[in-house]
């Protein structure tokens, strides 16, 4: 968690006790505590009662740090679609603008090859949202994915022949079983042998796309493992 002045700086010197409070004991001593509960957990929970109060300048800022900490716009509107329900409709028609707002930058994906369709094929292994564009069929499989923020596909391994990923847009994530993973910029290629289990993904604060060049084999397949749980996913960059 960083380091929190807004306190001090609005009200510092009309309540200096109250931006002590704020800055140091709430954000500085409460928020602080993600061994217990994840930032990104603290950023749900704060915009759903900020939500259900109607408290909309603050809403807005806890918005943005819910950005920060990884909430996604899809899950930010989500998560208002749902509470509307409970907590009343013009509360989300009052919300959805805020939202709009602080996630105007994204509100614009495109990706060098088109951004494709959901990944409904292999979504079930996927964590998040994935788009899947076939490029070419004839021969070698070659495919656009696109991954929303934090989004990542399950541990796999590559049987037979394995693959070749080339990324063109976004920021990401590669990680092989016992290596550290690697961070992955546009211009950036992996190859990735048969028989290596390994993940990859889009980092937490934005979108990330990569061509994936399937290397043919007459015994190949793709052995699909366990999630890449948050625990693992938060401790990177």
């Amino acid at each position: 968690m960083k380091k929190q002045t807004a306190g001090r700086d609005k009200l510092g010197k009309l309540a200096p006790q109250f931006a002590h409070l704020n800055d140091d004991v709430l954000f500085g001593e409460v928020w602080s505590r993600e061994e217990q509960l994840s930032a990104r957990d603290r950023s749900m929970i704060t915009i759903a009662a900020l939500f259900s109060a109607g408290q909309y300048p603050q809403l807005k800022s806890h918005l943005q740090m819910g950005k920060e900490h990884g909430v996604t716009k899809r899950e930010a509107v989500e998560l208002v679609t749902h509470l509307a329900f409970y907590c009343g409709w013009p509360k989300a028609w009052s919300t959805f603008p805020l939202i709009e707002e602080v996630y105007a930058d994204e509100d614009v994906q495109r990706p060098l090859f088109g951004l494709g369709e959901p990944n409904t094929a292999f979504g079930k292994y996927f964590t998040g949202q994935s788009y899947l564009k076939p490029l070419n069929m004839a021969g070698v499989g070659v495919f656009n994915v696109s991954f929303e923020p934090r989004c990542r596909n399950n541990w796999h391994i590559h049987h037979g022949g394995g693959q070749i990923l080339l990324c063109t847009d976004g920021n990401g994530w590669y990680q092989q079983w016992g290596e550290e993973a690697r961070a992955l910029r546009p211009g950036d290629v992996v190859y990735i042998a048969p028989e290596i289990k390994h993940w990859h993904g889009a980092a937490k604060d934005g979108w990330f796309t990569h061509i994936a060049i399937e290397i043919p084999s007459e015994h190949g397949g793709n052995e699909w493992c366990e999630p890449v749980d948050d625990e693992h996913y938060d401790k990177l960059g």
